[in-house]
């Protein structure tokens, strides 16, 4: 099972909206996906409830229990788990991406988004550097606001997801009634942008699975000597 963390240190940054997204991407591509709210605003779970079916499925966790419920999900068959995580929440931060194949900082391209990176960043490293990319979220239909805030984040050494997500409706329309901008507008070009990410962040998981594999056959190529 491949897990993703969802973190950023500022709220309002589009977490949530981005990881049911991506859950729900995860699932028309024919995967099993969990969506692991950890919000004590339960927002994910608020809009399952509003949800006309349980795919994906949506559960209410607590930090300390999130290690057992990934750990029930894999046993059950979960090809993919993602974790919502609170802002300004270190313990569930931590934990999630302890948890984590791979981070998700969701950021709109405006100072107040791009100054909180660093401190995010700082605590990804306190968990044991897991791998982490910015989306950039939010994105004003004009002007080059995303391209400035990709070279400040380029110039702290932070990678950044190519495909942005725009400043668009569909996304809260889509929340108000349980479905995400891919099911709410399927050809719009929200769930267009969702999709692009969708898959380069699994390319992504599928590199580093590689290169975890890499490294697993090089020690016991070493120890074999």
């Amino acid at each position: 099972m491949k897990t993703i963390a969802l973190i950023a240190q500022k709220g309002g940054t589009g977490k949530t909206t981005l990881a049911l997204s991506l859950a729900v991407s995860a699932s028309q591509a024919g995967l099993t996906a969990i969506v692991v709210d950890l919000d004590p605003q339960a927002t994910a779970c608020n809009w399952s409830d509003r949800r006309k079916n349980d795919n994906p499925l949506v559960l209410d966790a607590q930090p300390a229990r999130l290690a057992a419920a990934l750990q029930k999900a894999g046993q059950g068959g979960v090809d993919i788990a993602i974790i919502d995580t609170p802002a300004r929440n270190e313990q569930s931060a931590l934990a999630a991406a302890k948890a984590a194949d791979l981070v998700i900082i969701p950021c709109r391209p405006q100072a107040y988004d791009l100054e909180t990176v660093p401190a995010t960043r700082e605590l990804l490293a306190l968990a044991g550097n897991t791998p982490a990319i910015v989306v950039l979220n939010a994105v004003p239909h004009h002007g080059d606001r995303h391209e400035q805030a990709r070279q400040t984040l380029a110039d702290i050494g932070v990678a950044v997801c190519p495909q942005t997500i725009g400043h668009r409706a569909a996304f809260g329309d889509a929340g108000a009634v349980g479905l995400t901008a891919s099911e709410y507008d399927p050809k719009g070009k929200a769930s267009e942008e969702i999709q692009l990410v969708y898959k380069y962040v699994w390319r992504l998981l599928a590199k580093s699975k590689e290169e975890r594999t890499h490294d697993e056959e090089s020690r016991l190529i070493r120890a074999s000597r």
